[in-house]
């Protein structure tokens, strides 16, 4: 277990940026960018030398990178764009034609990049982290710098050499590294689950209670548009799997079935699907905790504001509550589907959503965590084994399932006296790990197993 408190930002954990892949898109486009600040800090003697720049896939970001638009992302790092402003229309338009090359400027010199300078490498290397990228300034065969990157999940990247030990601006005044930590100092300071979040994201980062809670809206804002405009996409989506969206359709069911008991499941599936038939689009979406699982979460909320007609106040405590489980996850198991399987991708969200509902439905921090429990407990050992490498089949409708377990998860917590769950939230993240560690790496995101073998019944 990491050693060291959490000092995630809910930012980080929550961020916007284009699909379909935080690991494989939004990771590898912050690497490229970051490496392309590297390079304006190098002496001009070095850049004089040198003839190209040259990018090498490793791992999972080398199995399944091209149906996840990884060339296009790091082609966009490069060139000096931010997950965040990206049009996601210009960016798929990036390596349309493989004979295009973009001019990537570093001080006085220019290089040109295309599909030639990135390399898919098939090879074993030895890597920490299942995916891995290599940025290397070349003169010919020779390597005048380099840097080495691990994109671990929800588009948080390391670069080799750094300190791995996640880092604050300043001193957060409630430490916690494990729910038990976490609800002893709610205990002994007397806080409510919301109040403890703010003060440690404030010392995090320097902001206001109201900037911080605007962010929050704003968030909750990008991820509710990414459901409407799901839910009035239709057609295509991109790649060679040619999966229709089902989105629009389900939601015109659900409205014609507005009397129906089976129409609740089917407004949640509906919203579900649509945020992440947008990620599989390429759209605009808020990592929750990653692109991969960017639809249980905004699902969920959309169902909260619309169905529940929960307030503003309700909605942040909800996200503070998912935020809290996100952050134990990643501290201490992880969220990335290369090292995890499904399960740290939908398995985590699952659990988000869990405790989402569950606070804003007023219930205690015990029974919060009994949700996020049961919601892990059952995704543990889910495969992630996308067809073809697209966030397509099963990704879409997986975000649906996540939802209603997570739903599902809300019931069972709240059904009985949560201090007598016999697994506690830290118990199941201790197993998840051991689980994502014991996995074959056939079945973690390189569609080398599974249901993405069935690729040629498609």
């Amino acid at each position: 277990m990491n050693n060291s408190p959490i000092t995630t930002s809910i930012f980080d954990l929550f961020k916007v940026g284009p699909g379909p892949s935080s690991s494989h898109t939004i990771g590898p486009m912050k690497a490229a960018f970051d490496f392309l600040e590297r390079l304006r800090q190098r002496p001009e003697s070095t850049l004089k030398t040198a003839d190209s720049i040259q990018v090498h896939l490793y791992g999972s970001l080398s199995a399944t990178g091209k149906g996840h638009g990884t060339d296009r992302a790091l082609v966009a790092g490069l060139l000096g764009w931010q997950p965040e402003s990206t049009d996601p229309t210009a960016l798929l338009a990036l390596l349309k034609d493989p004979n295009v090359t973009y001019p990537v400027r570093v001080g006085e010199r220019e290089f040109a990049v295309g599909v030639a300078h990135i390399h898919f490498e098939r090879k074993k290397y030895e890597s920490p982290y299942a995916n891995t990228v290599v940025f290397r300034l070349a003169d010919g065969d020779k390597t005048l710098f380099e840097e080495e990157y691990y994109s671990i999940g929800g588009g948080f990247i390391l670069r080799k050499g750094e300190d791995t030990a996640e880092k604050t601006a300043a001193e957060i005044p409630y430490p916690y590294q494990t729910m038990k930590e976490l609800k002893t100092r709610l205990y002994d300071h007397q806080l409510t689950l919301e109040q403890l979040m703010l003060a440690n994201e404030m010392a995090l980062t320097g902001w206001s209670a109201k900037e911080v809670n605007g962010r929050i809206d704003l968030l909750l804002d990008f991820m509710h548009k990414a459901v409407r405009r799901g839910l009035r996409h239709k057609g295509t989506l991109p790649g060679s799997i040619k999966l229709r969206r089902k989105a629009p359709v389900l939601y015109q069911q659900a409205r014609g079935l507005a009397q129906s008991s089976d129409s609740f499941l089917i407004f949640l599936n509906a919203y579900c699907l649509a945020a992440s038939e947008e990620n599989a689009a390429g759209g605009i979406v808020v990592t929750a905790p990653t692109s991969g699982a960017s639809g249980v979460i905004p699902g969920l909320t959309y169902l909260a504001r619309h169905h529940f007609h929960y307030d503003k106040t309700t909605l942040r405590k909800g996200m503070w509550a998912a935020a809290a489980v996100g952050f134990l996850v990643k501290h201490n198991a992880s969220i990335s589907g290369a090292e995890m399987g499904c399960m740290g991708e939908i398995g985590t969200a699952s659990a988000m959503g869990a405790a989402f509902l569950t606070y804003c439905a007023g219930q205690p921090i015990d029974a919060v965590e009994a949700a996020a429990e049961i919601g892990i407990e059952h995704h543990l050992g889910m495969t992630c084994d996308p067809i073809g490498g697209y966030v397509q089949i099963p990704c879409i409708e997986r975000n649906a399932m996540g939802a209603v377990k997570a739903y599902n998860a809300f019931l069972l917590a709240t059904a009985g006296t949560p201090a007598n769950q016999k697994i506690s939230l830290d118990a199941v993240i201790k197993v998840m790990k051991a689980t994502g560690r014991d996995m074959s790496t056939k079945y973690k995101e390189t569609s080398e197993a599974g249901l993405a073998l069935s690729a040629t019944e498609c």
